[in-house]
């Protein structure tokens, strides 16, 4: 297994439609985990959620210390976990091109515009940019 990985060592990977879990701190210290779609772009993570009421914007409002694992499930497997502190765009025009830009990759194009169409008001944009990050792949394993 290689370990002596960056997450841009996992481009290809980390283009595919895999959801991603992300780890934000409830105020008792406990941990919400929650699948979400993502994209890797320009060095980190950009998450869009449909509200910023929603509980894990006010958890990394509260406190911006996050993680977040994507890996895939078939051999060779890989994965990336990072650790950092999150912020909140809160940018319509960021919110409507990440959105686009993941419904599509998901969804494919027709359903993925569709999807876009039902979001009438804009939520928020999560990014997550690597603090600590590791990376793994089997592939010398198979």
């Amino acid at each position: 297994m290689r370990t002596d990985l960056v997450p841009e060592d996992l481009a290809d990977m980390l283009a595919q439609p895999l959801i991603a879990v992300l780890a934000t701190r409830r105020a008792d210290d406990s941990v919400l985990l929650s699948p979400v779609w993502y994209e890797w772009r320009d060095g980190g993570f950009d998450v869009w959620v449909g509200s910023a009421d929603e509980g894990k914007v006010r958890h990394i409002r509260r406190d911006p210390r996050v993680s977040i694992v994507v890996a895939n499930a078939d051999p060779p497997y890989k994965g990336v976990e990072v650790r950092g502190k999150a912020t909140i765009s809160e940018s319509a025009d960021h919110f409507y091109a990440v959105l686009e830009r993941t419904a599509r990759r998901y969804y494919g194009d027709e359903r993925g515009m569709a999807m876009v169409a039902t979001y009438t008001q804009p939520g928020v944009v999560i990014r997550i940019e690597p603090g600590d990050a590791r990376a793994w792949d089997y592939a010398d394993e198979t």
